[in-house]
């Protein structure tokens, strides 16, 4: 019964109620379609950096670990990315200045916090049409709501004596409008608000994984820079 009432109060509105309604659907569809896409990602950004990080943190050698994920074919993404660009700069650094272990270290902090940004703007990817959505939407059903109960008014203008069951239909069609936006709304807020707060904690997380992987290179290259005399001096007396 309640259905059958809406349905009707939403055919014979008026053309323009009729679009907004049309508007904050399509928005509330877009919104949903929009949360679970960005839920997947999100989660499948911190299996993958779970898994990683605890390979990291178990003591797999880095140089078995970075070989693992450069020959893996699998499509790389979150942490996986930001350890890979690391360990490459970190190589080519290394022997390129094999003595100058601050260099090495550096340039290979700078490469993963590049790639952290590049993250980051994945992740924040698409979000903004969200608090677009949870913005206007509102504003939009709003919008509805005045112009369906200024139609109501207007029609008034044109008979002796006003009853409550004149405006009543109007008015309950333009009031669907606000619903409608509120409809739109609420869960773009809270799903952008969730995901904001979900990338701060991954930018936490990612940021400490970046630090902890550049002090284990500083611990290498400077071992690196002290051997290094100690080989060339080996390779100098058996040329000798």
């Amino acid at each position: 019964m309640f259905d059958h009432w809406v349905i009707k109060l939403v055919t014979e509105a008026s053309v323009v109620v009729q679009t907004v309604m049309f508007i904050l659907l399509c928005a509330s569809m877009v919104s949903w379609v929009l949360t679970w896409s960005k839920r997947k990602e999100f989660r499948l950004a911190k299996q993958r950096s779970d898994i990683l990080e605890h390979q990291f943190y178990a003591g797999t050698g880095l140089t078995t670990l970075y070989k693992n994920y450069r020959t893996n074919k699998r499509e790389k993404i979150a942490l996986e990315n930001i350890f890979i660009a690391g360990c490459k700069e970190y190589s080519r650094l290394k022997n390129t200045f094999p003595s100058q272990p601050e260099v090495i270290v550096d340039g290979a902090r700078r490469s993963m916090f590049i790639a952290l940004s590049r993250e980051i703007d994945s992740l924040d990817d698409k979000l903004p049409i969200l608090a677009t959505i949870a913005s206007a939407s509102p504003y939009i059903g709003l919008f509805g709501t005045v112009w369906g109960i200024m139609t109501s008014f207007r029609a008034l203008a044109s008979v002796q004596q006003a009853t409550l069951a004149m405006v009543a239909p109007g008015i309950s069609e333009a009031l669907i409008a606000t619903a409608l936006g509120l409809f739109s709304a609420i869960p773009a807020v809270i799903a952008y608000n969730s995901f904001t707060t979900a990338i701060d904690r991954i930018n936490t997380q990612y940021s400490n994984f970046i630090e902890e992987l550049s002090a284990h290179f500083d611990r290498d290259a400077r071992m690196y820079a002290q051997d290094e005399p100690n080989q060339q001096t080996a390779n100098q007396e058996l040329a000798s």
